[in-house]
């Protein structure tokens, strides 16, 4: 029997808390997304551990060095993507870094932003916002943009 395996995508994103605030970074000159706030994230690379690629994605993306033993998993949501594709997104919860955010990218991202956790903006990456709320009602596992049966 020949089985049809998913191949998904992994993406890993970083939680960096401040009181009730989020770090967040505004999406600009990527084609995806752009002029929404998402969480500092990106793809895993081959041969690259979730932690590791997250630990990556924050010192890239803000400028933070992140002790990949302090990261805590927050959420797996598999995702839905565009023309078929599906994803898997990994959520982590950063206790403590050392830097301080800023925007590393400016070519990718307009701005680092500490955004309220209870009074989010609109223009939020809806999948973070989905991922966001998962986590809220304290899930540890959810799917986005899945069609209905």
């Amino acid at each position: 029997m020949i089985y049809d395996t998913a191949t998904p995508y992994v993406a890993a994103y970083v939680l960096l808390r401040r009181a009730n605030t989020l770090a967040f970074v505004l999406r600009s000159h990527t084609g995806y997304m752009d002029g929404m706030y998402g969480l500092p994230s990106g793809k895993v690379e081959k041969n690259e551990t979730f932690r590791a690629a997250a630990v990556r994605e924050a010192r890239e993306e803000i400028g933070v060095e992140i002790d990949p033993q302090v990261l805590q998993p927050a959420l797996t949501m598999h995702r839905a993507g565009e023309s078929g594709s599906s994803w898997v997104d990994v959520y982590f919860s950063v206790p403590t870094w050392q830097g301080e955010p800023s925007n590393a990218e400016p070519d990718k991202h307009g701005e680092l932003a500490w955004l309220a956790v209870d009074d989010l903006p609109a223009n939020i990456v809806p999948s973070v916002r989905a991922g966001l709320q998962a986590m809220a009602r304290g899930e540890f596992y959810s799917e986005f943009a899945w069609p209905t049966s």
